[in-house]
């Protein structure tokens, strides 16, 4: 079996974070790519387990190395990442490598790794609804939580591209087809 990679993407506060993490629980094989990002720190989330916390410096010194396999600046001076280290290390663990990353950088891991890798576009019900589950997140001011939605409009279109999509309307139907896709990803010969 070569190895295989799982990447999730989705528009900001669809969900995709949540269906990455029961994936991990119900599927041994699965291990979690840990992106880069030069955002803060939220309470309870661990560098190296929720992402790895560079400073823009060290970010843009990595970029200057060729470290990424695919990055981004999603906003002014904020930026997340793919080490190509990261699904190496991930590979001689013997593990299929998943992955939790916005829809350009999920876009440019499927063109590098082409069959390889299963390209899944989590879309949530519609935005009023995407609207309403940042808003009870509680991490985003106003203006940027408009900024977010903006971006996740832009990002509706590139749906399309993704080898499956998803639509996050009920969360069980929603682990559910995660699951069954996974499956048979895994299942099917190289």
């Amino acid at each position: 079996m070569s190895n295989k990679l799982i990447i999730f993407s989705a528009p900001s506060g669809s969900g995709k974070t949540t269906i990455v993490k029961h994936l991990l629980n119900k599927i041994d094989s699965l291990a979690f790519s840990v992106s880069v990002t030069t955002r803060q720190k939220r309470p309870n989330e661990k560098n190296g387990r929720d992402y790895y916390f560079y400073s823009e410096n060290e970010f843009l010194k990595a970029i200057k190395n060729d470290s990424f396999l695919e990055y981004e600046e999603v906003y002014k001076g904020l930026f997340y990442g793919t080490l190509k280290s990261e699904v190496e290390r991930l590979w001689a663990a013997g593990k299929t490598v998943i992955f939790d990353v916005d829809v350009i950088g999920g876009l440019n891991i499927k063109k590098f790794y082409g069959d390889q890798a299963l390209a899944v576009f989590l879309r949530p019900p519609s935005i009023r609804t995407l609207m309403e589950r940042l808003r009870k997140r509680e991490t985003e001011v106003e203006h940027r939580l408009m900024e977010r939605i903006e971006k996740a409009k832009s990002e509706l279109i590139y749906e399309h591209q993704f080898d499956k999509v998803i639509v996050n309307d009920v969360l069980n139907d929603t682990f559910e087809t995660a699951e069954n896709t996974v499956a048979k990803f895994l299942e099917s010969e190289d």
